[in-house]
């Protein structure tokens, strides 16, 4: 019987993370994965093959709309779907592939199967029982359920994310259940693969949560790439045939009239759930929290010693870098060091074309607090490089306090926000000031030039507008 300092179970961005900081830090390390291929969701179903079709239409678009009045003439190119989806494919391979060398080159174990929680300290997998001193549940989430709706991907009718990857066709209509980031994202490939997209979403607002500008100006644009909203619509129901489905909903202002949208697909992306199941969390006793997380304390400890938890499986965004911080974290801890997750300041990106990245608090959540800000907004409509590239839509909003100047938070929509997100993220992480980022001299010509004019615009002005 095998006798490991720490037995990780899901290879996932969280637990991946984790058993590679584990082996760096002289811990013997195995992870349990009953996939064919470490990575878990976000490798393989989720956040790299959906930006490799992002990347792969976005050209697309970019064929079709921009190439001519760039001097690029011809016809425009064709859609090989199943190329595209290999494509896709091969990406995923090279990325999950290159967790494997990396678990061998740390020496990490990797037991294949599924793994049940005997009790503090061991693991069964298959028929064979490990001993740890150590377990790190990191068994990740999976797509939510929506009442009235039964998802089955292999028919190829109504699908979740996962179904949403590996359409047998482009779908000449799709409707869209949910206006999150995963809605959205997937949507916007298919609205530029040619579907008439439309988009069913509960709440007022798309991608909920988000600064008020930033819903108002996001949702405004998806609608210039072709995608049909309806907002405030509470679906109850989907009728799916062998080739067709009707989406049934009722708007909340007339609750009591049904509506109906014709579709040949269906995408429910209604969020994500903690996935847990066969884990034999109660038979160890571990406690869960009301909304069904798994409850830890500031250590990622749940109430059983030895038995640590991290990633969607418990409070906090259902984000693959929250996972893989307290990955990090919680290797460290194990080790007898201190860990730590800054949950203040951790990005949130949607990855369409303007890209969407936050990160801190918004102006709302300030305001209710009764928090005095002052805000300073920069329109990439006066950024040289943003015009060049045709993506001029959009604003930069960084928002401090107005006594300290302190940054407290920033929305960006626009080209490349993923990326520029970071240079707030590495100044709320040292304190800095709107006029420490105003005072950094930025090159020229760069999306980010944005970012240092939204920080002039905290103080005396910005120089572009």
């Amino acid at each position: 019987m095998s006798q490991y300092d720490v037995i990780i179970i899901g290879a996932g961005p969280g637990g991946y993370v984790s058993a590679i900081r584990c082996a760096q830090l002289g811990l013997k390390t195995a992870v349990v994965e009953g996939r064919e291929t470490l990575g878990g969701t976000c490798l393989n179903v989720g956040c790299i093959p959906s930006k490799a079709l992002l990347h792969a239409t976005h050209m697309l678009h970019e064929a079709e709309h921009n190439f001519a009045d760039m001097g690029l003439k011809g016809k425009s190119p064709s859609v090989d779907w199943k190329q595209m989806k290999a494509y896709k494919s091969d990406v995923v391979g090279q990325n999950t592939g290159g967790i494997e060398f990396l678990f061998k080159k740390n020496k990490i174990d990797w037991i294949k199967g599924y793994g049940t929680i005997e009790a503090a300290g061991k693991v069964k997998v298959g028929d064979t029982t490990y001993e740890t001193k150590n377990i790190v549940v990191a068994s990740g989430s999976v797509p939510s359920a929506l009442p009235g709706v039964e998802v089955d991907n292999d028919k190829g009718i109504v699908v979740d994310s996962t179904g949403a990857l590996e359409l047998p066709k482009v779908p000449k209509k799709m409707v869209v259940i949910g206006a999150g980031v995963i809605g959205l994202e997937l949507g916007s490939v298919y609205a530029r693969l040619g579907s008439e997209v439309t988009v069913v979403e509960y709440m007022d607002a798309v991608c909920p949560g988000m600064d008020a500008d930033v819903q108002r100006t996001f949702k405004r644009i998806l609608e210039k790439q072709n995608l049909t909203f309806v907002m405030g619509a509470a679906v109850s129901g989907v009728d799916a045939s062998k080739t067709k489905a009707k989406v049934k909903y009722a708007l909340k202002k007339a609750p009591d009239t049904e509506e109906t949208l014709d579709a040949d697909v269906v995408l429910v992306a209604t969020g994500r759930r903690p996935y847990y199941e066969g884990l034999g969390l109660d038979t160890a006793g571990v406690k869960l929290t009301e909304r069904g997380q798994i409850a830890t304390d500031a250590q990622w400890r749940t109430n059983v010693a030895g038995i640590y938890a991290i990633g969607d499986v418990i409070e906090g965004p259902m984000l693959a870098h929250k996972a893989e911080d307290e990955g990090m974290a919680v290797a460290e801890v194990i080790a007898g060091k201190h860990g730590h997750v800054n949950y203040g300041v951790i990005p949130g990106v949607v990855y369409t074309t303007p890209e969407v990245a936050t990160v801190g608090a918004t102006e709302a959540a300030l305001k209710a607090e009764g928090r005095k800000t002052k805000v300073g907004k920069f329109m990439f409509m006066g950024n040289a490089r943003a015009k060049a590239v045709h993506q001029g839509d959009g604003f930069v909003k960084l928002i401090v306090d107005a006594e300290t100047d302190r940054v407290l938070g920033c929305s960006i929509i626009g080209p490349g926000a993923g990326d520029m997100i970071h240079e707030i993220c590495v100044a709320m992480e040292f304190g800095a000031s709107a006029q420490d980022i105003a005072l950094t001299c930025h090159a020229h010509p760069t999306y980010s030039e944005a970012v240092r004019e939204a920080a002039l615009a905290c103080g005396d002005g910005a120089i572009h507008s």
